[in-house]
């Protein structure tokens, strides 16, 4: 089969691998659609993301969907709604060992103290992702997609809980006012969550007038041209952080109103990087970090299924031979691109 195989920082292959074996409780998934996150995308620039640094060669990709191949042994037709050629997502994250989180953590799944993600090199050795075209998956990881769902739009699933978790953080939004700072994938993705929970009025701010069209289409009522020297809105209340930029931060906290909260979704560098946060303190603002995702996947599934619509965040998409290319576009925000897919052909499901 054919994978997109990170080796080291601008070293990204399509290699050929051994097709995989659905062991017990698993399926074998054709995937149909892979998104490029952030994470795929530092490990292509820097061979690194956050705190994770790749060591050894690394299947990519942890935003997948396509259609269950072949069900492994001891999995039976109809069981959690999978049988063969039904489609599906994934929850990628599985939690390492059986230590139980602490009562102040309960049901924070994703901050358990070790948890293997796809496409992610923070554990050695590390776990590949689906960028692929079969991947031998449990089935308690797989999420059905309704019909209306597809494949294409349903590789969104995965993004879009980190969003909706983002939104969680912030508390209740209803009726509210929020700003939005970075445009990209998942600040243009936290937009449509926020309408989704009943957010009254979002602005979404960015650099890139592109990554602003996008923001619009998903819901955005208000949006910040800031490479035109607007600025943003004063006294918010309500901020997510998207664009994981630590220059950003002194602008952001500065909009934000006396006693107001601030999530921080936009990935940060692991390493030492200049941030002005005087206003922080003397605000008084509450700064909270917002991690991938508990459970939301699900939410997720059933607001596209309800209409939600998110597709105006997918911008380009790249068969799998041209996968390095599909990297470098969404790498290059001179490209306008925003959610960038890798396809792969669906005929590897039996009939």
């Amino acid at each position: 089969m054919r994978a997109v195989v990170v080796h080291a920082a601008g070293d990204v292959r399509v290699q050929e691998l051994p097709d995989p074996v659905a062991g017990p409780g698993e399926v074998l998934l054709a995937v149909e659609h892979a998104g490029l996150c952030g994470s795929d995308l530092s490990y292509a620039r820097h061979g690194a993301t956050g705190t994770a640094v790749l060591k050894h060669p690394l299947v990519l990709g942890h935003e997948v969907a396509g259609r269950v191949a072949a069900l492994g042994p001891g999995v039976r037709a109809g069981e959690r709604g999978v049988e063969v050629g039904q489609a599906v997502t994934v929850h990628p994250a599985t939690p390492v060992g059986d230590t139980a989180l602490p009562e102040r953590l309960a049901g924070r799944t994703n901050l358990h103290r070790q948890v293997r993600y796809w496409g992610s090199a923070m554990l050695d050795p590390h776990t590949d992702g689906g960028m692929c075209e079969l991947k031998a998956v449990r089935v308690d990881q797989l999420r059905p997609l309704p019909e209306g769902v597809s494949t294409r739009v349903g590789a969104l699933a995965e993004p879009f809980a980190v969003a909706l978790h983002a939104v969680g953080r912030l508390g209740e939004v209803t009726g509210r006012r929020v700003l939005v700072n970075g445009s990209g994938p998942v600040g243009a993705l936290v937009v449509a969550a926020l309408k989704h929970r009943g957010a009254a009025h979002v602005v979404a701010a960015d650099v890139a007038p592109a990554s602003l069209a996008v923001a619009r289409a998903v819901g955005a009522d208000e949006t910040v041209d800031l490479s035109a020297g607007q600025r943003l809105p004063q006294d918010e209340e309500l901020v997510v952080e998207a664009s994981g930029a630590p220059a950003a931060l002194g602008g952001v906290l500065a909009a934000t109103a006396r006693g107001g909260h601030v999530v921080q979704v936009g990935n940060l560098p692991g390493t030492p990087a200049p941030a002005a946060l005087g206003d922080l303190v003397t605000r008084e603002i509450t700064w909270s970090g917002s991690f991938r995702f508990v459970d939301e996947i699900d939410e997720a599934v059933a607001a596209m299924a309800a209409g939600v619509d998110v597709s105006p965040v997918i911008t380009h998409e790249f068969d799998v031979a041209d996968a390095v290319e599909a990297v470098r576009v969404a790498s290059d925000r001179s490209t306008g691109s925003s959610k960038v897919l890798v396809r792969f052909a669906s005929d590897r499901i039996a009939p």
